[in-house]
């Protein structure tokens, strides 16, 4: 019997009109141009504006371009998962509300938080849905309002997150492309550098909370980032490794747009030339869910039918994973 597996058929990424450069941040904290770029790679980031503006937003704008992208009516999508550290709200879902925005009527959908390896998470998570023959069309949707959770006082992490996301269409594949591997991880011990200290069950909102700022990104910047080089960038190897494939076979690697340096050591440890690497950090930032889509979004066209392509996260949890895809389709 033939093999089923999930193919990426269409991808679509999101961003907002406003541009948030490093100039404009040097007003707001003790900061400047050189300082970020060498630091991190970021040289602007885009910021979603306006009232009852949320993450539903990009989601939203994203799937409606991926379907009118492949000529895909919204009433035949079986399953959204939406991919988000930044809910418009705790309930209803994000994805329910992405879903009934764009008419996926008889779609069921729901939400994965895992920081910002929320995507390969879902993707891994949808291609289930795919290879065991329950659904034919499924959503996969990584975005994020990180603007909503950053203090913009604070140097460490307002220099970092920027708002985006995109969209990816899984569909059925007997001829041998697709998602053919994942490896994913956790480790709660590394919340205690990487959390947001307020506003969940265990320390609900008050005045108190919202005074002391804990309603925003607390980050250890130099214990994440001793994590974060070691282990996507192992995590990578591992995926490699396991599927009996070297650097010259890779085509690319889509790493997690954290930081520079990150994705730098990440491309070392596999062997991959920084020409195979996908980077939209300096014009994108941090958008948490939303970089692996946005890098998919924006290389679509260089990539050819038969690409092996090497998705690496890492994000707050800790979680951490890797995700081999054999791109399924030349663009046109």
């Amino acid at each position: 019997m033939t093999k089923i597996t999930a193919a990426i058929t269409g991808v679509q990424g999101w961003v907002p009109d406003y541009v948030l450069t490093n100039k404009e941040l040097e007003s707001l904290v003790d900061t400047n141009d050189e300082w970020i770029t060498s630091r991190t790679g970021i040289k602007e980031r885009r910021i979603l504006k306006g009232e009852n503006q949320g993450t539903s937003v990009i989601g939203t704008q994203a799937v409606k371009g991926l379907l009118e992208k492949t000529s895909n009516k919204a009433e035949d999508i079986d399953l959204l998962i939406c991919a988000t550290t930044t809910p418009d709200m705790l309930f209803p879902a994000t994805a329910n509300v992405i879903s009934n925005n764009v008419g996926a009527v008889n779609a069921f959908s729901y939400d994965i938080q895992a920081a910002c390896s929320g995507f390969i998470f879902a993707l891994a998570t949808a291609s289930q849905f795919i290879e065991t023959g329950k659904y034919k069309k499924v959503i996969v949707v990584g975005a994020d309002k990180m603007s909503s959770i950053i203090d913009y006082e604070d140097r460490q992490t307002c220099i970092i997150f920027g708002d985006g996301g995109g969209a990816v269409l899984l569909e059925p594949d007997s001829e041998g492309y697709g998602i053919k591997d994942s490896i994913l991880h956790t480790d709660g011990s590394g919340e205690q550098f990487l959390h947001m200290k307020a506003g969940g069950s265990r320390k609900p909102a008050t005045p108190e909370t919202l005074i002391a700022k804990e309603h925003y990104v607390y980050q250890e910047g130099s214990q994440v980032f001793k994590f974060a080089v070691t282990n996507m960038a192992e995590v990578a190897a591992d995926i490699m490794a396991k599927n009996n494939l070297t650097s010259e076979d890779v085509a690319w690697l889509v790493p997690h747009q954290a930081n520079k340096r990150i994705i730098d050591a990440t491309a070392n440890r596999m062997g991959v030339s920084s020409d195979k690497v996908m980077l939209n950090i300096h014009k994108f930032g941090n958008t948490t869910s939303g970089t692996i889509p946005l890098c998919l979004w924006e290389y679509e066209k260089q990539m050819k039918k038969g690409d092996n392509i090497i998705l690496a996260a890492f994000g707050g949890g800790f979680t951490w994973g890797s995700v081999y895809i054999k791109w399924a389709y030349d663009s046109k």
